[in-house]
């Protein structure tokens, strides 16, 4: 996963968008994500922290409203904001 760290810091303050391979399936999962707590509904704990060389991280997937992770091998793109609409 590219700029693990910069993910780390925009999803604290805001969405980020993370696309990656489902390991089980290979499916692409599109997932609208984020670290802040006011966004999550007081879900994601304002003390929370992840280590930016860990190779799996847990974040609060806004479109299952639910917590989810993923393996940094897996990811493909990441990009601040909700996902791109496709034209």
């Amino acid at each position: 996963m590219k700029n693990s760290s910069k993910f780390l810091e925009l999803a604290k303050v805001g969405v980020v968008t993370v696309e990656f391979r489902k390991i089980d399936t290979q499916e692409l999962r599109i997932m609208p994500c984020t670290l802040n707590n006011k966004l999550s509904n007081g879900k994601v704990p304002e003390s929370m922290k992840q280590n930016k060389d860990n190779d799996e991280f847990a974040v609060w997937s806004l479109d299952k409203d639910a917590w989810r992770g993923f393996r940094a091998n897996t990811v493909e793109d990441w990009y601040e904001g909700y996902p791109k609409e496709e034209t």
